[in-house]
């Protein structure tokens, strides 16, 4: 999963939305297609993380092809997503590299939020493609932080212009927090005695330092909020609830 930007989060409370909800702009009704296309392909913007309420900090890219796996030109693509979600714009047709570019505005509630882009085809088929991006609420922001200032230069292999990657320097490498398979498997009490006490208190590598010194209860239930949020997959923890309208 790619690190993406920076929704009240309770720990117990994700959402799983799939339904047609608050869309913007541009009239489907209004477009004419002038080309048809049988499959669409995320090019970009799947599983970023924002702020409930925010607009994502990427565009979502679309891109229509053919039989052959060519770029389509001209197909409409229309976007939908969960109540609150809304889209600028929310259907047009593919540019001629055959690529639909829309910006999504999460909504008001922390969880994930799919969202679903489609085009009919020769036959009036719905061919459709299903994107995920989760919405922070305000103690899985906060764990964010964290995540940025003591984490992630550790847990994330990938280098960026503001931050230099350690992972590749470590014996041991660190489990990414969108690592849900191995990070599903601990309990909330767990990651809080390995992220206070360090590896050694779950018989880890001794390259996980101790925080018990630098971050308090809060900071740390924060900072697994924000884990389980991000899980991939989907954590699935004791007193989750899953919404979908």
């Amino acid at each position: 999963m790619t690190r993406p930007s920076l929704a009240l989060f309770a720990i117990g409370l994700i959402v799983v939305m799939g339904s047609v909800g608050c869309k913007k702009s541009t009239s489907p009704s209004t477009l004419k297609p002038t080309a048809l296309a049988v499959a669409l392909v995320e090019s970009s913007g799947g599983k970023q993380i924002g702020a409930t309420g925010a607009v994502l900090s990427q565009p979502i890219v679309v891109q229509a092809n053919d039989e052959q796996g060519n770029a389509v030109p001209g197909a409409l693509v229309e976007l939908s997503g969960p109540a609150g979600v809304s889209f600028d714009p929310s259907a047009g047709l593919t540019d001629s590299s055959g690529q639909f570019t829309t910006n999504v505005a999460l909504g008001g509630m922390a969880g994930r939020y799919q969202i679903t882009a489609t085009t009919l085809t020769k036959t009036q088929t719905k061919v459709e493609l299903k994107l995920e991006e989760i919405a922070l609420g305000y103690q899985a922001q906060v764990g964010h932080q964290l995540d940025e200032k003591y984490c992630v230069r550790c847990h994330d292999p990938e280098s960026t212009p503001e931050r230099v990657s350690n992972y590749d320097n470590l014996e041991t490498k660190p489990h990414a927090f969108t690592d849900g398979n191995t990070l599903n498997q601990m309990t909330d009490a767990d990651l809080t005695a390995i992220i206070g006490h360090g590896g050694p208190a779950l018989n880890k590598s001794a390259l996980m330092p101790p925080y018990g010194y630098t971050l308090n209860k809060t900071d740390m239930q924060a900072l697994i909020a924000y884990i389980r949020l991000v899980s991939d997959p989907l954590y699935q923890g004791s007193g989750m609830v899953y919404v979908q309208k």
